[in-house]
């Protein structure tokens, strides 16, 4: 072979080492990524009528990406973070999104709590192809990758709950006389949808539905309606205050129903203790996350790292406040999609491999959960587990429940 020839033989062996190369070999940036840094932004209710859970979390997603910058970032890059308060407004919502986007230009959105922000800023951030990156809402309408393929959520959606409670109703109280009792929006209608679905036939067996206004100062009357009804299984899907409110009002009528309530009003220490924990002896409820003030993890070396990062990174949050909990996972999941994109920090490829997850587990989830997502399915969670209340402590009861 020739000196010429065998030149042009490197040529083509080289060009084809180079073809055959992963994409992600080669860096990519989109608006907000650069060899040093990554900007992220979040409007949060700092303030206005959801401040009590909005700033809790808040501080605890400023002090989780601080402590990642002390450990070298993200693939070696620094995240620079925004955070602004949205006062649990759509308008402020909007103006907030439009602010993080066309003026700091961040490469997504993370995190944003809430349904009301959530569905405010939605329709802005898909016409600008920005990620709504793993939000904390549980409503079925964030999982439309058709319709909003910028929108991916990481929280289960309420009627993923109903129907694994319909599932755990068919297999263990198969005879149940159900009184449903939510709260009158997305949140609780999503849930009852979820009920009805999972119980199919069966779903006869429900014999009174009440709802309430989140607005109510109390719902006294809705349990006492569900009694009269002859109800013997109560299941419940209302925000906090309602959720410690009946579960007070069915121990003072020394009333024994099931009582079965949302995962998300399943706080020890924000629901049960105020409700009083020997009312709340027996209830069942959905869980996927450890309780950081349950008994139960006491010594588990997860949640022993959870209360040392917030010791350290965010001193003034309450470590069994649900809200915080839940952004610890979502900041975590943030982590995890940031780095499986690699070198490829575009938008796309963001959204590529955060709807592209198969059984990751993130921090803090109980034994037998994991999180996976599709290109056509944003759903992260397919299973949850029933936990039951013992007057101390939730116990896990049984294998994870399937929605599907």
């Amino acid at each position: 072979m020739t000196l010429t020839a065998n030149r042009i033989w490197g040529a083509l062996t080289l060009s084809a080492l180079l073809a055959a190369s992963p994409a992600s070999a080669q860096k990519a940036y989109g608006p907000g990524a650069s060899d040093t840094e990554i900007k992220l932004g979040q409007s949060t209710p700092l303030s206005g009528p959801a401040s009590a859970f909005g700033a809790g979390a808040g501080r605890a997603v400023v002090g989780y990406f601080a402590m990642l910058n002390e450990q070298g970032g993200i693939n070696g890059r620094k995240i620079n973070f925004t955070q602004l308060d949205n006062a649990y407004s759509a308008p402020k919502a909007i103006e907030q999104s439009r602010k993080l986007v066309e003026d700091v230009g961040v490469l997504a959105e993370v995190g944003t709590i809430g349904t009301v922000p959530n569905v405010a800023i939605q329709k802005f951030l898909n016409s600008k192809q920005v990620p709504q990156l793993f939000i904390t809402a549980g409503g079925r309408r964030f999982n439309d990758p058709k319709t909003f393929p910028w929108t991916v959520p990481l929280y289960p959606d309420f009627e993923t709950e109903g129907a694994v409670i319909a599932k755990y109703i068919l297999k263990d109280h198969p005879n149940a006389k159900i009184g449903v009792f939510y709260q009158n929006d997305d949140f609780g209608k999503d849930y009852v949808r979820g009920l009805h679905r999972g119980l199919g036939t069966k779903a006869s067996q429900i014999v009174a539905e009440v709802s309430y206004e989140l607005s109510d100062p109390t719902i006294d009357s809705q349990i006492v309606q569900l009694k009269t009804a002859g109800v013997d299984t109560v299941i419940e899907q209302s925000a906090a205050k309602a959720t410690a409110q009946s579960i007070r009002k069915i121990h003072e009528l020394d009333w024994n129903p099931l009582h079965i309530i949302g995962g998300s009003a399943a706080s020890l220490e924000t629901v049960l203790k105020p409700a009083g924990l020997e009312a709340s002896k027996g209830l069942v409820t959905t869980q996927f996350l450890k309780q950081p003030g349950d008994p139960a993890w006491a010594n588990d070396e997860e949640v022993k790292a959870y209360k040392e990062f917030l010791k350290k990174y965010a001193p003034s949050t309450n470590p069994d406040d649900y809200s915080v909990l839940v952004a610890y996972m979502n900041v975590n999941g943030v982590t995890l999609a940031l780095k499986k994109c690699g070198d490829e920090l575009t938008r796309e490829n963001l959204i590529r491999q955060a709807t592209s997850l198969h059984g990751e587990r993130l921090p803090l989830m109980l034994p037998g959960i994991s999180i996976s997502t599709k290109p056509d399915d944003y759903a992260a969670f397919r299973t949850l587990r029933i936990a039951v209340f013992d007057g101390t402590s939730w116990t896990l009861s049984g294998e994870p429940l399937s929605a599907e």
